[in-house]
């Protein structure tokens, strides 16, 4: 297992494993990932944000990261912090613990790049996810309502977010 920078020869699999997780979400959840932009996938891209998890060859896994989130975090975005998004495994790597091993991972990034929290939030009516993400290590921090901005994907709009964190300083 390899954890690397994604490129742009990446594009169409990471759309790939988007719509893939679309489909599985519609399976375990009455919410589901909407479209996302390409040139959003590109930026991230362009500021090596965005990561792949390599099995061999072949890409098993791939997320976002993110230095900073003020539609969703707010005033707590002035706090240093790494937030993880869009987390997606392969239907034949599941199972793996690859979430486990991206927040082993991102707990040494955000320390190498000075940030004192790991972030990331799911929907806040997925007990399951949230329980899972709690087993992970974050600490629960309640549910929210993120602004109304056309600078998130559409399936932010409206609805209640989970939010979690881990403090490095704990």
């Amino acid at each position: 297992m390899k954890i690397q920078l994604s490129t742009t020869d990446d594009i169409p699999a990471i759309f790939s494993f988007y719509e893939m997780a679309t489909e599985f979400q519609k399976t375990k959840f009455h919410k589901h990932w909407l479209p996302f932009d390409r040139e959003l996938v590109k930026k991230e891209i362009e500021d090596c944000r965005q990561w792949k998890i390599l099995e061999e060859h072949e890409i098993a896994c791939i997320f976002a990261i993110a230095y900073e989130d003020p539609f969703i975090w707010k005033e707590e975005n002035s706090d240093p912090a790494v937030y993880i998004h869009r987390i997606v495994t392969h239907n034949k790597f599941r199972g793996k613990g690859y979430v486990k091993q991206i927040i082993e991972w991102a707990k040494q990034h955000a320390a190498a790049k000075q940030k004192r929290f790991l972030r990331m939030d799911t929907w806040g009516d997925n007990e399951t996810l949230i329980n899972y993400y709690i087993a992970c290590g974050f600490k629960f921090l309640g549910v929210r309502i993120p602004d109304s901005t056309d600078q998130l994907p559409k399936h932010y709009s409206a609805i209640n977010l989970a939010f979690f964190e881990i403090d490095l300083q704990d």
